[in-house]
């Protein structure tokens, strides 16, 4: 257990490349986590961080040693959880890292839907997409990635995949709400609404776009779907975005179409996590109702 402690102190520091921060994050004096730092280092014969003017980072050394730890960190989370799972009760945390798409509708219901059965589980979800996503799986800050970007097979595993159409979004009096569907060429005579570059969607469109030969060029770039969908509700603008996230709340200022070009359906959302890791017991049955939510969607169309 005490390896445990400071194997948390040493991740800590390193995720807020500060012992003052994390000190305060930790409750403990700066001077006291610097101690067992120190301690450590001197027990390892190795320095794990460097010191710098405004903080410290990991050195080659502590980039070797974190991921150990954190695995460690993980590992000893999935043991609690399953022993108070032995025992009936389901406590624990769930940490997600997904894509804007399922932020405002999908995914609070189904933390909702979770928490009405298990009251004693709480969650942590990070705006994440793409290599973001991937990342957070890899240093253990996420348990599951819910994106829209395919993740490396070697490094990953997909616990549910779903085809996933793109619609062009805008305002209800827009020229193009009168069709059924729409094709990019005709969206990419409007001005556009994108998110920023790091996105599954956006990437898609560009994909799409680069097929016409056409270079996208947004008139507005936001790393909001929110600000987004509301600029296109109030301007001749359209945005993207996945079926699974289309906008509801404000159904009476923006319609949706599909985009009718058969490619438009070249992604899926992915339900991932990281590949060898035992994931805690709230976080795989988590992942089983998702898939689950989606499989009745996916059927359901």
């Amino acid at each position: 257990m005490q390896n445990l402690r400071i194997y948390r102190y040493i991740d800590r520091i390193s995720r807020t490349g500060s012992i003052r921060q994390a000190a305060e994050q930790l409750s403990i004096t700066p001077s006291a986590l610097n101690r067992r730092v120190i301690a450590l280092e001197q027990e390892l014969d190795v320095e794990i961080f460097d010191r710098l003017g405004r903080g410290v980072r990991l050195s080659t050394a502590g980039e070797l040693l974190i991921d150990t730890m954190r695995k460690h960190l993980a590992e000893t989370d999935t043991l609690k959880s399953r022993i108070a799972d032995l025992s009936g009760l389901r406590r624990g945390h769930v940490s997600i890292a997904c894509s804007q798409a399922v932020l405002p509708y999908l995914l609070p219901e189904q933390i909702r839907d979770y928490q009405a059965e298990f009251p004693q589980v709480t969650f942590s979800v990070m705006n994440k997409d793409g290599s973001e996503a991937a990342e957070a799986l890899l240093n253990y800050s996420a348990d599951l990635a819910i994106v829209f970007d395919p993740l490396r097979q070697a490094e990953f595993h997909t616990v549910f995949a779903m085809p996933q159409p793109i619609h062009a979004i805008m305002a209800s009096d827009h020229p193009l709400s009168g069709k059924t569907e729409v094709s990019l060429s005709e969206c990419l005579d409007f001005p556009l609404a994108l998110p920023t570059a790091h996105y599954g969607v956006r990437k898609t469109i560009e994909v799409l776009s680069d097929k016409l030969s056409t270079r996208v060029t947004p008139t507005v770039e936001a790393d909001s779907y929110v600000l987004l969908q509301h600029y296109v509700a109030r301007t001749q603008a359209i945005g993207f975005e996945l079926k699974i996230g289309l906008p509801q709340a404000v159904s009476h200022q923006l319609v949706s179409r599909p985009l009718k070009n058969s490619q438009s359906k070249l992604g899926s959302l992915f339900i991932v996590h990281l590949k060898g890791r035992s994931l805690p017991v709230a976080a795989t049955r988590f992942a089983q109702q998702f898939a689950e939510t989606l499989a009745k969607l996916k059927n359901a169309d």
